[in-house]
């Protein structure tokens, strides 16, 4: 019977599923005071997709995720007094509805958690005792109004519209992501290597369908469903 040789690589912590983390720029978090600061620079982190801005403000230098339009020596404000601008980080109580936000946090201080994908943004439907935010997957979340968040939209939207042309560009590129840029199925596998491999054809040998309590050597494929109690009428 064969193992999961591809998870235990990557359990092992191979180079192919390791990330260099010496190359990132540092943790993109929102600051934990209000002011004003400037954008000194935008580069790019091996460690995110889209551009990272820093942004120095009283001595004090962070970095964010830049929005869409952001340049070189924009004024980034922070507080519940910020102006509705893009790049603004103000408290969700504060922000007005129909404004597109994105890096939201998720309990207040956290420094955002939420909407980080470049071209991504959420919008602010209503405000009460908590702030309704209808996320990019259409889903309505409430959130604490003093969570804080970045009014614009994550710049790098349309990074995903340019092939990669060539496989080594695409396996750079994944590198940096502790990601494989290949995956190869289990029926085009030897029988060692995953239960479904083997034989001269793409037949996966047997049920692909396993049972909740398989150990995990054997569990692959698709998993039986949940099993529902039914409750019984009472006559």
């Amino acid at each position: 019977m064969g193992k999961r040789l591809i998870i235990q690589s990557r359990g092992h912590g191979s180079s192919t599923y390791r990330s260099p983390s010496h190359r990132h720029k540092g943790e993109i978090k929102l600051p934990m005071r209000d002011g004003t600061g400037r954008v000194e620079d935008i580069i790019h982190d091996p460690g995110h997709y889209a551009p990272v801005a820093i942004v120095k403000m009283q001595g004090y230098t962070f970095n964010m995720l830049a929005p869409a339009g952001m340049y070189v020596g924009q004024e980034i404000h922070v507080g519940s007094m910020a102006p509705i601008e893009r790049g603004s980080i103000m408290p969700l109580g504060d922000i007005p509805e129909g404004t597109s936000i994105y890096n939201i946090e998720i309990t207040p201080g956290d420094g955002g958690k939420l909407v980080r994908t470049p071209g991504t943004s959420g919008l602010v439907i209503s405000h009460g005792d908590k702030t309704v935010v209808q996320l990019p997957s259409k889903e309505f979340k409430a959130f604490d109004n003093n969570c804080r968040a970045i009014l614009g939209i994550v710049s790098g939207g349309g990074r995903t519209d340019i092939p990669f042309a060539k496989a080594g560009k695409k396996v750079h590129a994944y590198q940096s992501r502790a990601r494989r840029s290949f995956k190869v199925s289990g029926v085009n596998m030897n029988p060692v290597d995953h239960p479904h491999g083997g034989g001269s054809h793409r037949h996966v040998g047997g049920p692909s369908s396993m049972a909740r309590g398989t150990h995990p050597g054997r569990k692959v494929g698709r998993l039986a469903p949940k099993k529902r109690n039914k409750k019984k009428r009472r006559k």
